[in-house]
């Protein structure tokens, strides 16, 4: 068992930080069932996604065929949340640990935190069942949840957070797509969109105070080994969202009901890519909060190291 490290006296700014994270935690708390269903089902006669996410506006396709693919994005949605919410959840409960006996309103945040993505994986769980009644079989998903937390909690602790708060700010633009005036998508999903953000909007306040603090505790040495982790981290999910897109852009034209020339088969393979490479990579790499977080704690010549492995990622997308 790890030994739990007593931490310094934090200053007054940082703890009037976490004390309110804990008070919007408290304000916005929501509950799946009673808020967000509230006893409804998906509507399959509209869009998942909308066109700013899913991409699906670079392809000729019929207008059902656009609504099947934006719902099998939406699929993936799920799915990718589950994912990656489960390692973030894990990662909270240990940060919480390390205030235990310092900042108990820093350690009562944090263990809110990792249970409201609990919530998410819940709530993500039910999106998939629901979404499996009413689509074709063939679905699959390409890694299991706990085998990617594991390997993403292997890495150090500064990669981690920076990939968590990565993820936390992407979910911010996703709500601002779902909210545009263009996005006419399926209310229920609008609403997925909405409570997720309630959450993540102080989950990234207290990803950001974690980073920084773990930030501070390394020596240049140590700092360097965590941005190669981190480039690391980055190059996993990208691999894993090649695995996704392929079998998605299989299953589409399974369920789609016609054939593809191998020309167009391309084209919604690529598109497919595009889409999951720009909804969970480069939406928050082009977020300009998460870009000024990393330029503060990095070196030139570490940025420009991210910024050579995002470099075909980027294009891509």
């Amino acid at each position: 068992m790890n030994a739990v490290v007593a931490e310094r006296v934090p200053d007054a700014g940082r703890a009037a930080r976490y004390a309110r994270c804990v008070n919007m935690s408290k304000k916005v708390e929501w509950e799946i069932e009673r808020d967000l269903l509230r006893g409804r089902d998906f509507d399959f006669s509209r869009k998942f996604l909308p066109d700013g996410l899913s991409l699906v506006e670079r392809l000729s396709l019929a207008p059902g065929e656009a609504r099947l693919m934006s719902q099998v994005q939406g699929r993936t949605y799920a799915y990718i949340f589950g994912l990656v919410e489960r390692f973030i959840s894990a990662g909270m409960v240990d940060a919480a640990g390390k205030h235990a006996f310092g900042n108990q309103v820093a350690m009562e945040g944090l263990l809110r935190f990792s249970g409201e993505e609990l919530k998410h994986q819940e709530l993500f769980r039910r999106m998939e069942q629901m979404m499996a009644q009413a689509m074709p079989a063939g679905y699959s998903q390409v890694a299991d949840p706990n085998d990617v937390a594991r390997a993403v909690l292997e890495r150090r602790r500064w990669a981690v957070l920076a990939l968590t708060c990565h993820i936390e700010l992407f979910v911010q633009a996703h709500y601002e797509q779902s909210i545009a005036a263009e996005a006419d998508i399926c209310p229920l999903f609008r609403d997925v969109f909405l409570y997720h953000w309630k959450d993540e909007c102080q989950h990234v306040m207290l990803d950001e105070l974690e980073w920084t603090a773990e930030h501070a505790r390394l020596t240049p040495a140590e700092h360097d080994a965590a941005v190669d982790d981190l480039i690391a981290l980055v190059g996993a999910v990208d691999g894993l969202l090649q695995g996704q897109s392929r079998s998605d852009a299989a299953y589409f034209m399974s369920a789609a009901g016609r054939e593809f020339p191998a020309a167009e088969a391309a084209q919604i393979e690529a598109a497919m890519l595009a889409a999951y490479r720009w909804q969970y990579i480069v939406s928050g790499v082009q977020h300009a909060h998460f870009g000024r977080l990393l330029r503060s704690m990095t070196t030139p010549a570490q940025m420009a190291r991210i910024q050579q492995a995002l470099k075909p990622i980027m294009g891509a997308a």
